[in-house]
């Protein structure tokens, strides 16, 4: 029988093994390009059997050193890390899979050492959700986004190391400059860095401060790529699409959302944040980024960056729902983690096989392509109907439970701002199908797509409808989160 610390032990160190292993598999083609798919398949299995620990009311925990009185690196699994740590860990048998396909029909360079920081980050990503306090979560926070930087420059041409540039400068610097003085400052004013399902400044810290503590963490963690901190994301478009699924759906932005949540649910707490009022400014403030990316989005030919700043949009759903303070957008909010990583990783696997199978970058020239390539942009039409919410995909949860929340809290413009935002999705993202089914071909393009990328691509395009019947786990998941 194994104990559920092993089983956290083999969630978060299956993809570190395949992290250091790689570099030594670089002479067997295969088994370097098997050992991924394969950890990700143990690191799930680990992450299914925490989540029924949790969801059986246990909450699983590991200390694996401490530092000092107090300081411990240690993991300790609450219900919304148990979500972050699935979809973690059971995409990336899926991005394993099509990175596979995808480096292969590109014939890129400096595959081994790609592979091999994939698995970091996702080794980074998966301690990030199973964090114990905010010390162990600020250090794989930072391990994550220097495990990233060389996917992001990995063409190693002018470009990628001007978009490394960006990537770094943005993200350490923020974190350095607002997340880590945060965090000292919690520290200082509780005396303990633990987080707790009702938070841990009631009663310690003044009301007052609490809106100038939450502005240094929001404006800290810039993997949630709020305005002004999201140019880093359309920046790191020029990295090859496995890692645009990589930032968008399974690690980087959704460690960015988590992060974001779990400290106004587990360091604020809910009530906390509804009592003083020091989350409205974040309300307008995820609004306004909601809003102006999705109007940026609309304008984008090229079909990686109108993914980005479709992504950008989509996180501050998350932000919202944490900020309104309520218990029901903080349910969506949470689901959107999950119904958004599902859509948005289909959606970048379809660009990519396109880039691969046709060599099209941009939206203009989709016209008339449907008939070539008729799975994969049925898998885009679906994915985009989980984006924009539309029943029965899993995207519909999640905005119900968030409008739901604005009503709780009575915040009806948000509502009004969500309905908006929909019917723009619906404008970027539906384009792009009707284009290739309902116009008139433009150049005849003979496509060949890898097998190893249109397998992936259906399975998780297939998941976006699966999540809105079997969304009972997640939604009991976050039920826990808020006390209910």
């Amino acid at each position: 029988m194994i104990s559920i610390e092993n089983y956290i032990l083999l969630t978060i160190i299956s993809p570190l093994l395949v992290c250091i292993l790689t570099p030594f598999l670089s002479n067997n083609i295969f088994l370097r390009d098997t050992i991924g798919p394969v950890g990700g398949v143990f690191s799930s299995w680990g992450a299914i059997e925490i989540t029924r620990s949790v969801l059986n009311g246990e909450q699983p925990t590991i200390e694996i050193f401490e530092i000092a009185e107090g300081l411990t690196i240690s993991f300790n699994i609450s219900p919304l890390g148990a979500i972050f740590g699935i979809v973690a860990s059971f995409l990336w048998v899926f991005a394993a899979i099509y990175s596979v396909g995808y480096m292969r029909g590109k014939k890129e360079k400096n595959q081994t050492r790609f592979f091999a920081f994939y698995a970091a980050a996702i080794h980074a990503a998966l301690c990030i959700a199973y964090s114990g306090n905010l010390l162990t979560l600020f250090i794989f926070y930072e391990i994550l986004t220097f495990s990233t930087y060389p996917l992001i420059t990995h063409k190693q041409d002018e470009v990628a190391k001007k978009s490394g540039r960006i990537y770094m400068t943005i993200l350490v610097g923020s974190s350095i400059l607002f997340l880590l003085p945060a965090i000292i400052w919690v520290w200082v004013t509780t005396g303990t860095l633990e987080m707790s399902q009702n938070g841990i400044l009631s009663g310690k810290l003044d009301p007052k401060y609490a809106p100038y503590l939450l502005m240094m963490f929001v404006f800290g963690i810039g993997k949630a790529a709020l305005i002004p901190l999201h140019s880093w994301l359309p920046a790191a478009m020029v990295a090859p699409t496995p890692v645009s699924a990589l930032l968008h759906a399974v690690a980087v932005v959704k460690a960015g959302v988590f992060t974001m949540l779990i400290i106004l649910t587990n360091v604020f707490g809910i009530q906390y944040l509804a009592d003083t009022g020091s989350s409205k400014w974040l309300i307008g403030l995820a609004c306004i980024t909601l809003i102006s990316t999705s109007i940026i989005a609309i304008y984008k030919d090229d079909l990686k960056a109108r993914l980005a700043y479709s992504t950008i949009s989509q996180l501050s759903y998350i932000t919202l729902g944490g900020a309104l303070a309520s218990s029901y957008a903080a349910q969506g909010a949470a689901l959107h983690i999950v119904t958004h990583a599902a859509g948005k990783i289909t959606l970048f696997f379809v660009a990519g096989a396109i880039y691969v199978g046709a060599n099209i970058s941009k939206i203009s020239e989709l016209n008339g392509q449907g008939k070539s390539m008729p799975f994969i942009f049925l898998a885009f039409f679906i994915a985009s109907l989980s984006i924009i919410g539309v029943p029965p995909m899993g995207g519909s949860w999640s905005k119900l439970f968030l409008m739901m929340g604005a009503v709780e809290s009575d915040y009806l413009f948000v509502i009004i701002v969500l309905c908006i935002s929909t019917i723009m999705n619906v404008y970027y993202l539906m384009e792009i199908p009707a284009r290739a089914f309902f116009t008139k071909k433009i150049k005849n393009i003979d496509v060949k797509i890898p097998n190893l990328m249109i397998i992936p691509t259906m399975i998780t395009c297939l998941f976006t409808i699966i999540l809105f019947f079997y969304i009972e786990p997640f939604k009991n998941l976050t039920l826990l989160m808020v006390g209910k």
